[in-house]
Parts: structure tokens; sequence; C-alpha cells
């Protein structure tokens, strides 16, 4: 379904832009990429926060309705990663809401609430949602702030704004460990069973958290996905980030390109989209014919951009020839001096995936021959700026591949270039779809975006977000059972297109989908936020809390009070 017009209408009224500053301080983003490979496995993670971390209540009420605690504690991270949390959020404050009577003293559910982008202080998760369940299912609950966020904002920031792109992650690090502070100081006071959750970037949040709990843990994401790097790169939160600053830092800083980079990963494959262009282009691959022979047949629009080929490979097989095909070619003069093996690779009649390392590869070949057209421009007298562009075209009736001549600045009016269609629907590994009538396209960010020094900060920006919230890079929830997922079908928020699936990532996850966008779903659907965490929390106690005489004989043994507090680890590995 084509995505939600109100998300996009929303956050255009929205006038702040996110990491003004840049991305952050180089040797910061080392530290946390190097920090995130031990927070991404349980049994170390978990060892971080010791069972009586020191947390301090601040205040306690009594209400007329229920009791209300506020409390603060150091963040783990500040302990861990000196220097990276700002002063004023190094301090986790938080409010916890429960019932003035527990209905069974086997069972006091507590739930953590992390909060959205935007959602500071507690009021509005307090009324929204806490209170309500509260009411509905005696379900006590745990209201954390924010790094950068209310009490925790650096004077600095406006609004919700973060200004450097490390300053996701420090505030990611600090809610994972701060969520198990308060998860063993559950425990220790005899709650349970326990669970988190969270809408947007809080269901991210919770997610992350809840892979290192090392025993079952309720978990209920909302409008959350797989991983944030669509978040950033295609959502309509995009065109909300200040990419020229990103960019020139990028590239005046070597540290990006020649260290940073290669720290990184993208987890799902970024030209994933070839598999769409493959399957879905009416004149698909099979029916365009690229035979490089010369160098001047690479140039496929501005000669200066970047042209990716991860899809162009020998598809010739006999029976294609007899129906007379218009096929991709690559022949053996290797115009492109590209290596031994790549050059066997697509040639090869089997459909492969490139490497990342291979694409970059055919990348810089194209640029070098890119430039090699241009000098014999120059040295024949012609201007590369001036002089016209060797374009291939597919004509509309034949679709054949000819070159023709335009100059750069005249579109193709009959059809589009094959580098056109290739960067449409490789490059951005997502597809874009066009509403007869209306022209609508789905961009993944603005059109702009078709140099390659953009795509490569672009690339870079996925692959960091890909590397520290991509949940393939965490480990699995202690029982999947007990996780519940709501997601709306047209979030422009957050694109499923090319990530990994939740239920592929953590099998036995139920996800639901609501028939709404981003907006809608948070404007019109708390109830069923409310209701899912509710069931989540049912399950919880009809699988892991110990009936009457049962868990008597439990805490005789072990002298605990807490219902879960004696489900068995996981065995060290």
């Amino acid at each position: 379904m084509p995505p939600s017009r109100l998300d996009g209408l929303y956050r255009s009224l929205l006038l702040t832009k996110f990491f003004c500053k840049g991305w952050g301080k180089p040797e910061n983003l080392e530290r946390l990429f190097a920090f995130r490979k031990i927070m991404s496995n349980r049994a170390a993670c978990s060892k971080l926060v010791p069972r009586d971390y020191p947390v301090e209540i601040t205040k306690e009420e009594i209400h007329s309705d229920c009791k209300i605690l506020e409390g603060k504690f150091i963040s783990p991270l500040e302990i861990y990663m000196p220097g990276l949390v700002p002063d004023v959020a190094q301090h986790a404050h938080f409010q916890i809401l429960l019932p003035l009577k527990w209905n069974d003293e086997r069972y006091k559910p507590i739930c953590i609430h992390l909060a959205g982008t935007g959602d500071h202080y507690y009021w509005k998760r307090r009324n929204l949602i806490a209170k309500p369940l509260l009411k509905e299912a005696n379900l006590g609950s745990i209201i954390l702030e924010n790094p950068f966020y209310g009490l925790r904002k650096p004077k600095e920031q406006r609004a919700s704004s973060l200004q450097n792109v490390s300053d996701i992650f420090v505030m990611g690090g600090c809610l994972v460990l701060e969520s198990l502070v308060l998860l063993n100081w559950c425990e220790r006071n005899g709650y349970g069973p326990l669970g988190i959750t969270g809408l947007s970037m809080g269901g991210h949040m919770a997610s992350l958290a809840a892979t290192n709990w090392p025993k079952p843990l309720v978990l209920v994401p909302c409008l959350s996905w797989s991983t944030a790097s669509s978040v950033f790169t295609e959502g309509v939160m995009s065109h909300s980030i200040n990419w020229d600053v990103l960019e020139t830092q990028y590239f005046a800083d070597g540290n990006f390109r020649e260290r940073l980079s290669k720290m990184v990963t993208v987890v799902d494959d970024a030209f994933v989209a070839g598999k769409h262009f493959i399957q879905n282009f009416n004149q698909s691959v099979e029916e365009l014919r690229l035979d490089i022979n010369e160098t001047k047949d690479l140039v496929c629009g501005d000669p200066s951009s970047d042209v990716n080929l991860s899809v162009i490979r020998e598809t010739t097989p006999e029976h294609e020839q007899k129906q007379s095909k218009n096929l991709i070619h690559i022949n053996r003069s290797n115009a492109l001096n590209l290596s031994e093996p790549l050059l066997n690779k697509l040639l090869s009649n089997v459909r492969c995936e490139l490497t990342q390392e291979e694409i970059d590869e055919l990348n810089v070949k194209i640029h070098l021959a890119l430039k090699r057209h241009n000098d014999e421009l120059q040295a024949e007298g012609g201007s590369p700026n001036e002089s016209k562009t060797m374009i291939l075209e597919v004509k509309a009736e034949e679709k054949e591949v000819v070159p023709t001549t335009t100059a750069p600045t005249t579109p193709a009016v009959a059809s589009k270039s094959v580098g056109t269609k290739i960067m449409e629907y490789i490059s951005w590994g997502s597809t874009s779809s066009t509403v007869e009538g209306t022209q609508e396209k789905r961009k993944p960010i603005d059109t702009t975006k078709q140099r390659w020094w953009e795509r490569e900060a672009l690339q870079f920006m996925r692959g960091m977000m890909d590397e520290c919230t991509h949940l393939k890079n965490f480990s699995v929830p202690y029982d999947t059972s007990l996780i519940i997922a709501v997601c709306a079908k047209d979030d422009a928020y957050i694109p499923r297109d090319g990530c990994a699936s939740l239920e592929d990532i953590w099998p036995g996850a139920e996800i639901r989908y609501l028939d709404a966008g981003h907006v809608s779903a948070y404007v019109l659907h708390q109830k069923l936020f409310r209701s899912c965490i509710v069931e989540a929390f049912e399950r919880a106690k009809k699988k892991w809390v110990p009936e009457g005489e049962q868990l008597r004989e439990k805490q005789q043994v072990n002298g605990s009070p807490s219902s879960v507090d004696n489900i068995p680890e996981e065995p060290k590995k």
C-alpha cells in the first residue's frame, strides 16, 4: 500500500532539522561501534549491570488511584564510556506508577515505557498509556526519561532535534543499560512478570533492550521495525536531516571514509532493489542490451554520474537468443579493466549477488572510464560540460537499446536512459511506483541526491544505523512467544521494504498490522496498543508464573520474593 500522506504532511509542518552539527567526533563513533559489539551479546551485556546497581527513590506520593514513585540513578553508559553522555543526561530519571493493592501477590506485573521521538517528560505516557493500564489491568508502569529529552536535554539542543548522529547511538546505549537497571530493581522488590514497550523510536529502543535481558520478558514494540536505517535514509524523517552538513563533514574529514566506513556494515542488501528491477520492471534487464566494447558506451546520462551495474551480467541462454530478446551483455574485451574474478562472475550464466567490494570496484572502474572519455573529448577540442553526451535509450515501441545523442540538460521524452533506470531501481535499494494520472513517486530521499558524493554519505548513514540498531546484530530475546509487535501498513516514517522482517529475525514473535499510517495509528489506536500489552502479560502469567504451592516451595528453597526471579538464565555457550 502507498505510504500515508498524513505522515508526510505532518513531518513537513515540523521545521526543525536533525544532526545540524554533523556526525559527531570520529573518535566517539569509533568507541560506540566497538562497544556495540559488547552490547549485542546478551551474556556480556547483562553482566555490565550488577543486580544490586544503586537506584535512589527521591519521591513517593499516594494518590486516590495509585502510588507514584520518582527516582534516579547514574546511567551505566557514563561509567563504561565516560565523556560520551552529556552532563545533564548522565542521571537517568524515572517515574513509577503502582496500584494501591495487587489483585494477586503472585502476579505483580510492571512494564517499562520508553519514549518516542518528541516525547519529553512523563505526562504523555502517564496519561495515555500508564494510567489506563493501571485502571484496566492493574498493571504497574515505569516511565523512563530519554537521554537528550526533558530533564536530560542539553541546553543548546533545540526541541527534540539531536545535534549529532552519534547522539542517537548514545541515547540507545543509555536506554538499553538503564532498562537493565530498572528490571533488576523490579526483581529485587518482588515485582513480576516484567515487560517493556514503546511507540515509534521508543518501540525500537524497547526491542534493543529486550534482547539483553537473560530471562522471559514481555515485549510490545509499536510502530517500529527491524532497523532504524530506513527511517533516516528512506522515510519522511530523511527530509528533516541536514544532509549538506553531513556530506561536507564526511568528505572534509578523512577519518569517516578511511576508517569509520570500514567499521560499519549494511545488514540488509543495499542493492536489494535489483531484485525488484528484474521482477517488476516491464522492460526488464533481460530486454536491455549493453555492449561494453568502448569506453563511450559507459556514459549513461550525466558523464559525472555514478552508474551502478550490480545487475549487469551475461544472461544469454540459447533459448532466449532464439526468442530474439535483447539482453544485457558484457564481453571479454573487458573495457573496464575489471579483476578476473569479478569479470567471470559477471559473465556467469548464474544470477548471483555482488558483494559490496565488487560493487565498489565496478563504480571505481566506471569513474575512471568516464574520466578517460572526458579527457578524450577535451583532447579533441570539446568540453565535457558543453559537448553532447552518449545516452543509451530504450525506444518505446521497439524496446531496443540504441545510442542517441542529446544535450545533458535535455531529458529523454519517450523513455529513460538505461543508466537512469538502473539508478532508480538499484542505487537506492528501493522501488518507486507511479500512479497514473497523479504521477506520485515514492522516493527514499529527495531526487537531487543523484551525485556520487551525496550517495556515499547516504550509504554511510545506512551502514551506521544498521551497525548499531539492526536487530540481526543483537541476541534473540529469551522467549519470543511473549512478543507482540504492532506495525502500521502505510507507515511513511518507518519503511519496511528491503528490510529484514521481524518474523525472520525473531521466530515465534507475533506481528500485527494496522490499516493506518504512522501518525494516524498513534492518534487512533492507543487502546489497541494497551490491549496488546495486557495480552502479552497474560501469556507471561500462564507460562512463567508458578501456581500457589509451587511458588511457596520455590521461595523457601531460594529465599526470593519474586515470582519470576527463579527463572533459570541461559546456559553459557
